[in-house]
Parts: C-alpha cells; structure tokens; sequence
C-alpha cells in the first residue's frame, strides 16, 4: 500500500509524514510530492520516495501519483487559485488509478461564511463529483497562527482581535497531522468527513489569560470590528488579501465557525488535543 502527501515539505505535510512513519508506514512506502527535491533531502535520507511535481502541472502531477493507492491532498498555499490547483491534482490522480483521497479542508466548510470556505467547498463538491472515493479531514485553526503576533501582544498587553466571546477550538499541527496519518492507515475512509477541533475551546479573552500566564504580564483582549481589525493588520504592513483572511477568520470564530465538540480528532489520535500552553510556551 502506497500512500503520496502534497506539500511533504510543508508545515504539515512534513508532520504527516513523520506521523504515518510512527504509526508503522515503512519510508519506502510513501511518497512525498514536492516542487523542490532539494527542500525534500531528509525525506529522502530517510528512505523517503520523493517526486517532484506542482500543483499546477497535471502531467507532473499525474507522474507523480503513478501507483499511489491513498493520497492526502493538502491543500494549497496560495488562495484564489486554490480551486484550479486542486483540481488539477484531482484530474491526476483519476488519471493515476489512486484509490483514496483525504483532503485537508476547513472546519465546516460547507455552511462557514469565512472567507477560505469557499475554496474548500468548492474542492469537496470536485471530490464528490469525481470516481475516487474521499474523506474530507475538514481542519479547523491551528494554535501556532498566533504565534507570528505572540511578541507583539506581550509586548503591548494586548491580545487584539474581531472574535467577540465567540469559542475557538483550536489545536496544534502535530495533532492535526496525526489524524491525518490516522485516516490514511485506516480502512473502509471513503466517503467520510470529519470535523476536527481541539479540547480547549477558548474565547480570546481566555487565551489572553494564557498569554498572560505564560509570560508572567497581564495581557487583556481588545475586540474590534471586523473592518477594524483588518484595516489594524493592513497597517501593521500584512499584505491585503492576508489581512482580510485572517478578520474574516475573527469574524467567523464570533459566529462559532471555528467552534466544535465532535470529538472526531480526539478519536482519531487516540488522546487529547496539545494544550495551547503548550504550543505557545517556547515562542513566548
């Protein structure tokens, strides 16, 4: 049984791989699909098969999957193309004979107003729609984007945000990835869909509270509209399209978005979620 992930070198990719090798995948067994064989020269010192291939490029793509039976299809980093670029890793692997796809979507995505859902609708409904069967691993955020503010809120006693007392259940990546590696050692996934989320469902006023622990100084959360607090981020220097995201993700979090109690991700790593604390202590 082969098993090929998209973005090997990736923030998650490269923690799928590492998990389905703790869960007994031998190296040579999978396949890591990379735009730079460089970037992917520990994959390969591992035993690793690595074959390069981008997104964009079907041929490569579909090179790439010949004799994959399970594929994650992480998904792409660069959004607005998103729905092409997936698609034409879809088109691939009908075209390779792969037998499974896992896709890693957006927590609820089909009914999410945030502004990244649609994208992954749009990729379920081409999953659907095609002759493999699929399992959509519907993520929801990972603890560690807050870290590239986290010395900006200590710094300023002030956790920022346009979350309002909405819940957030967030978990780390590694936890993530191990339940990506779960589904892809599983049998009978086809047709699956799990909603994933952490234990900790904390509004930003709580996870200031943990901030503020964890540095030893008050940190107090400041709830902004949405506008606000992109057009806060549009001046702190993020680029446009990065600002909106990441409001629009607040905005969705006030409206229970990125809430859950499924349960789903703890059954499928076998173990409660990574505590945030745990996620944050080393950056802070």
């Amino acid at each position: 049984m082969t098993t090929a992930v998209t973005g090997a070198t990736g923030n998650l990719g490269g923690l799928v791989v590492d998990a389905l090798i703790e869960r007994g995948v031998a190296p040579a067994d999978i396949v890591a699909v990379v735009r730079n064989a460089d970037k992917a020269s520990p994959l390969a010192e591992r035993g690793v098969v690595v074959r390069v291939a981008d997104y964009s490029d079907s041929t490569a793509m579909t090179a790439a999957l010949a004799g994959v039976d399970k594929l994650l299809l992480v998904s792409g980093s660069e959004v607005g193309q998103r729905i092409a670029q997936h698609t034409n890793v879809i088109e691939a692997a009908e075209a390779a004979g792969v037998g499974l796809i896992a896709y890693t979507s957006l927590l609820a995505a089909d009914t999410s107003g945030i502004s990244l859902a649609p994208e992954h609708k749009a990729t379920e409904e081409r999953l659907a729609a095609s002759g493999i069967p699929a399992v959509f691993l519907r993520n929801g955020w990972y603890w560690e984007n807050y870290l590239g503010s986290l010395a900006q809120t200590v710094e300023s006693g002030v956790l920022l945000g346009a979350a309002g007392n909405g819940k957030l259940a967030a978990a780390s990546r590694v936890d993530f990835a191990a339940a990506a590696a779960a589904v892809l050692t599983l049998d009978d996934q086809g047709g699956k869909i799990y909603e994933l989320g952490g234990d900790e469902r904390l509004t930003y006023a709580e996870l200031a509270a943990v901030i503020g622990e964890l540095s030893g100084k008050p940190i107090a959360y400041k709830d902004v509209s949405e506008s606000e607090y992109a057009a806060i981020l549009q001046g702190a220097g993020l680029p446009d399209f990065v600002a909106t995201m990441l409001a629009s993700a607040d905005a969705g979090i006030a409206r229970g978005e990125l809430d859950t109690d499924s349960g789903d991700l703890q059954a499928l790593i076998g173990r409660a979620s990574t505590p945030v604390a745990e996620v944050l202590r080393a950056a802070v």
